[in-house]
């Protein structure tokens, strides 16, 4: 079997990759020169554990390509993927110009039945949209072409991708033809032996799963973050508090950590795009404009703990933070949390100096020169008058308290992720402020 994935970012990359693992032949398509030529020299454009070496086992083997020409990759393919960027415009929605140009070019280049199958995360009825444009594309051609179009969203977590590809949860696959039906079965065959559910559904009801997933995830965060603030001010402790929501079995005990906020790739741009489709179609999201309200003011709460602690006076501070990524295991700085943090910070006049184990380049990228960036953890503490702990990377765990003790001019530490004890931070003679509980003071 052999098939195309139209886009080499974080979804093209990984998928192709995990569907030639299990024998398909794959060519990922993507326009930017570069980037095709790296991934022939086997240089990965983005983190993401285990996936190098899968990548070079795959191209060794002979079933992973990589392209700039759709149209010889679209040769004796039966299907073929759209995973290119639908970047949120200013008004929240998601843009779909490089989905429709992708969309017309397999119309102007495709020469046998195929089924072409959505993996970015598009809005509802992105799917009559792209059958359109290629519908004018073969009729532009004069030539008559069956072709199929399904939607086949993904829910691949960034540090964990290629195990959710490979033993996923479960398989969306939304289509209104029993001919696509079949194939995309065929497909994805190889996942399904472990009992892995594979869901049919009609498409507009698979483009809203993806949305409706990660608002859901989304609106859990923020409403644990909510409680976690008002832990804080009544005296509770909100990992008690998670503790006993989290053991009704109708709650359960994923995603309800309070921490400085999400952020990365899609629960943002999702919420948003969302919330636009509820005004386009006037049915206002009232909840999800709530999520990304409070998950906005979350990012504001660390720097708010440190102003408080320094009496609004950080001109000159010297501020070592851990964890630059959205999350651990990536290199994603999308709507980071650690962005707003700074920005706070700087806009306070106080010196920062940031470490991350594999994000450093792209923050770079982002920030510039704006703050200084270390070389291990703890050489950004050097001098520093706090440590502000925002992604919690396993490194991070384990505190060494005498090192702190003698690198740091002031004895504080602001952790936004709870992965500390606070009696034990506070035996070692430090100050310790977390999230969702009452600051501790030597």
């Amino acid at each position: 079997m052999k098939i195309a994935v139209v886009g080499t970012g974080y979804v093209g990359l990984v998928s192709g990759t995990c569907f030639a693992e299990t024998g398909i032949t794959v060519t990922c398509v993507d326009i930017d020169q570069k980037k095709i030529d790296g991934l022939n020299n086997g240089i990965i454009p983005i983190y993401e554990p285990g996936l190098e070496n899968m990548v070079k086992n795959n191209v060794e083997s002979g079933r992973l390509f990589f392209s700039t020409s759709l149209e010889e990759s679209l040769v004796d393919c039966e299907a073929v993927f759209i995973a290119v960027g639908t970047p949120p415009g200013e008004d929240g929605s998601a843009d779909l110009t490089y989905v429709l140009a992708v969309a017309e070019d397999i119309g102007k280049h495709m020469q046998d039945y195929m089924v072409i199958a959505t993996k970015s995360t598009v809005p509802i009825k992105t799917a009559e949209k792209v059958r359109n444009k290629v519908a004018e594309a073969l009729q532009k051609r004069k030539v008559d072409l069956e072709f199929d179009v399904a939607s086949n969203p993904e829910f691949l977590k960034e540090g964990a991708a290629i195990n959710d590809f490979l033993k996923p949860d479960r398989i969306i696959i939304g289509t209104d033809s029993e001919r696509a039906e079949k194939l995309m079965r065929r497909l994805y065959k190889p996942f399904l032996l472990n009992g892995h559910p594979i869901i049919f559904m009609d498409i507009t009801s698979a483009e809203m799963t993806k949305y409706a997933a990660n608002s859901m995830l989304a609106t859990k965060i923020s409403f644990m973050n909510d409680i976690a603030n008002l832990c804080e001010v009544v005296g509770a402790d909100v990992n008690m508090v998670r503790k006993g929501i989290g053991s009704d079995t109708r709650i359960g005990n994923k995603f309800i950590y309070p921490g400085a906020g999400y952020g990365g790739s899609c629960f943002p741009k999702d919420v948003k795009a969302l919330i636009r489709t509820g005004d386009e179609y006037n049915r206002s999201l009232e909840i999800l404009k709530a999520v990304e309200l409070v998950n906005e003011n979350q990012k504001l709460v660390i720097p708010g703990k440190i102003k408080a602690h320094f009496n609004q006076q950080l001109k000159d501070k010297k501020i070592g933070i851990w964890g630059l990524s959205f999350k651990p295991q990536t290199d994603d700085m999308r709507e980071a949390p650690s962005l707003k943090i700074i920005e706070e910070l700087l806009k306070e006049g106080a010196v920062v100096r940031g470490y991350d184990p594999v994000a450093m380049d792209e923050a770079r990228r982002i920030l510039g020169d704006r703050i200084d960036f270390s070389n291990d953890k703890y050489e950004a503490l050097i001098d520093a008058d706090a440590l502000v702990v925002v992604t919690e990377w396993p490194e991070f765990r384990v505190l060494n308290y005498k090192v702190l003790d003698r690198l740091m001019q002031e004895k504080v530490i602001f952790d936004g992720r709870n992965i500390y004890d606070s009696e034990e931070v506070r035996e070692y003679g430090f100050a310790y402020y977390s999230i969702g509980k009452q600051p501790v003071m030597p």
